[in-house]
């Protein structure tokens, strides 16, 4: 069981890797030429920065599978798309309908990719984790947070971001701000009580 397990999570793993690298790729081209710009403008997400590292991670684990911290990265990585998954279902669907958040592109980074990180992770890669450990899972939306609210409410004019979340829709970003964070907090709880089933 321990080897088919293995191989399936190989398997999971190097697709999650070669997809987003492939996708990403796509970002930075335009008509068929390669434009720098609009893949940097990409980065600004967060789908794609969870993506990205959940595609570390699924690498790391490929390479790495019985090393401790390559199963806490995988933990991390997979939190930061499962919170892409649940904010675009549970926020941005209400405020773009779900459908255009499912096409090309965004099918994988919005559902598949964190579908796949969830299934590798709590089935055929779960261990034993720590409260401590399931917690790791709060670092993508704490970095992220606080970079997003500084772009979006109190950067200089000219040097911020558009509200493209629509997490300050009528100033309240106090509310949003705190939801996400505690939001997340409790998807790492319940991962951590998956994970130690």
């Amino acid at each position: 069981m321990k080897s088919a397990n293995s191989t399936i999570s190989f398997i999971i793993n190097l697709t999650i890797a070669i997809l987003t690298v492939v996708l990403t790729m796509g970002l930075f081209r335009e008509d068929g030429k390669w434009n720098v710009q609009r893949g940097k403008k990409a980065m600004r997400y967060f789908t794609l920065q969870s993506n990205l590292l959940c595609a570390a991670a699924s690498v790391c684990m490929c390479i790495f599978p019985e090393k401790m911290w390559v199963y806490y990265l995988k933990i991390v990585g997979t939190a930061g798309v499962t919170v892409t998954m649940l904010t675009v279902f549970l926020f941005l669907a209400r405020i773009y309908g779900i459908g255009p958040l499912l096409k090309g592109f965004d099918l994988f980074m919005h559902l598949l990719t964190p579908l796949m990180a969830l299934a590798s992770l709590c089935i055929f890669e779960r261990r034993e984790t720590s409260l401590g450990a399931a917690f790791l899972g709060m670092l993508p939306v704490a970095l992220y947070g606080p970079l997003y609210l500084y772009k979006v409410v109190f950067a200089p004019e000219g040097k911020g971001w558009e509200d493209f979340y629509g997490f300050n829709a009528g100033g309240k970003w106090k509310i949003s701000y705190v939801i996400m964070h505690l939001g997340s907090a409790l998807m790492c709880l319940a991962f951590y009580f998956v994970l130690n089933l």
